[in-house]
């Protein structure tokens, strides 16, 4: 009887103290759901109009047609837009109107700050982008619409910025091998500000980069549109970089590249209801490239559906770069015909030449997927490639049912432990096979030591 009780202590054992390690080793999950940014205002109200014209309200109207901008698509209105800015901005409880029903041609500008209080930008009409590249400012090779030191400014309106990007896209080395790679123009962009509420607006046919959030603090994005062709190249949807406390609420969008792209000194990012489609999905990533440190923490999407993207959610990183991605929770996701629903890639390499293979790697760990559904266009439905040297750990499954269109669904792992819960389809085994081989190890030992003690005396 001794006998048999000592032989279910060492089998229980080393379980009950797996066990005790893996729940020390995920209290990262209670943080996280614990964790929210800040919330401000949930909501952003349109200003009524006539509130404007009947002079109540307290607002001061800065038309951009008072400044003599004209409206027609054709004529330059540049000048106009950039001096009914100096009036608005340094007009406290301002309203910077684009009026709605005109079109407004507008070359690459910088609206910069400080700017007096409460200032509203409500843009109603389209501000179109010169359509020709050869004439861009070449001063401004990398920005149309660019936003810069503010705090507290709302962007509202049922207006369009659109990037005329056609011929843009047409001259890039991703559509065409012989030409140089060279960097376009982001439409919008939103740099080195706190306190942002954009609502409502719609970007389309973006030279490059649509929405671009940097070096930004407490920003809140509600019901935007990201609209440009499955085939234009390069063109985000929504790029977050060196951010902190950034909301994404109710936006649909789809275009040429990641639908939203969050990249380094990034923290503190929370996605809801997004429509993704077409796209590259939604990406963390890239990082790490060209032996860069790459760093993004505490990153939550909640609810969203993604319908013929190339990815569903993903982690991308080069080799060679250092760093690291902790703290990431995507959960409600539905996905309809995306190729690769879940992946961490940590061999990245979106380069005409082969990439070299490195030893260092940013880190990835502490990611939850949580009740993702749908159906994959391949086979790999999971697919966790990650670096020999610095593997992906913490990965947690939480009831996840992925399908493939043709065939069976796969999971492909390299280097990556984690532990799942509830339904997972397709068996995801190879993601905790080194714990189970560590558990084997253990009832091995034991079963060992039963038949002969005296060798295995470190038990």
């Amino acid at each position: 009887m001794a006998k048999i009780l000592l032989i279910m202590f060492f089998l229980v054992f080393p379980l009950v103290t797996a066990e005790k390690y893996l729940f020390e080793e995920i209290d990262f999950l209670r943080d996280l759901d614990e964790w929210e940014p800040e919330e401000g205002d949930d909501e952003l109200d349109l200003i009524d109009l006539p509130s404007w014209t009947a002079g109540r309200g307290h607002k001061v109207l800065v038309n951009v047609d008072s400044f003599g901008a004209v409206g027609d698509g054709v004529s330059d209105d540049t000048k106009a837009f950039e001096d009914a800015w100096k009036q608005a901005c340094s007009t406290r409880r301002s309203v910077f109107l684009v009026p709605a029903g005109r079109r407004y041609l507008v070359n690459a500008t910088r609206f910069r700050g400080p700017c007096a209080g409460n200032l509203v930008v409500q843009i109603d009409g389209t501000i179109i982008a010169p359509d020709e590249p050869k004439n861009w400012d070449p001063n401004n090779p990398r920005i149309w619409l660019a936003f810069l030191n503010l705090t507290g400014v709302s962007f509202q309106g049922k207006g369009v910025i659109d990037g005329s990007g056609s011929k843009w896209w047409a001259a890039s080395c991703k559509k065409n091998k012989s030409n140089p790679c060279k960097g376009a123009p982001t439409a919008f962009t939103i740099d080195s500000s706190s306190a942002i509420k954009v609502k409502g607006i719609t970007i389309q046919n973006s030279q490059q980069m649509h929405f671009t959030i940097s070096r930004s603090d407490s920003v809140r994005v509600y019901g935007v549109r990201v609209s440009a062709p499955e085939d234009s190249p390069n063109t985000d949807g929504i790029h977050i970089a060196e951010s902190t406390n950034v909301v994404l609420q109710g936006c649909k969008i789809g275009t040429g590249d990641d639908c939203v792209s969050i990249v380094n000194a990034s923290s503190g990012i929370k996605m809801k209801k997004l429509y993704c489609g077409p796209g590259h999905g939604i990406s963390i990533g890239s990082l790490g490239k060209d032996n860069s440190v790459g760093i993004v923490t505490k990153v939550v999407l909640d609810t969203a559906f993604l319908q013929g993207t190339t990815n569903g959610l993903r982690i991308k990183t080069w080799q060679g770069g250092s760093g690291y991605v902790r703290g990431v929770r995507f959960q409600n996701v539905r996905m309809e015909d995306v190729y690769n629903p879940i992946i961490i890639d940590q061999f990245y390499c979106d380069s005409p030449k082969s990439c070299e293979n490195q030893t260092s790697a940013v880190e990835i760990s502490e990611v939850i997927y949580k009740n993702i559904t749908g159906t994959s266009k391949s086979q790999k439905a999971m697919k966790f490639a990650c670096s020999d040297s610095v593997p992906c750990t913490q990965i947690v499954l939480d009831n996840i049912n992925l399908d493939a269109q043709d065939g069976t669904a796969e999971v492909y792992c390299n280097s990556a432990t984690g532990i799942g819960y509830g339904l997972i389809h397709p068996s995801a085994e190879c993601l905790s096979s080194s714990d189970k081989e560590i558990k084997q190890q253990e009832v091995d030992a034991v079963t060992d030591y039963c038949k002969d003690p005296i060798v295995h005396t470190e038990l």
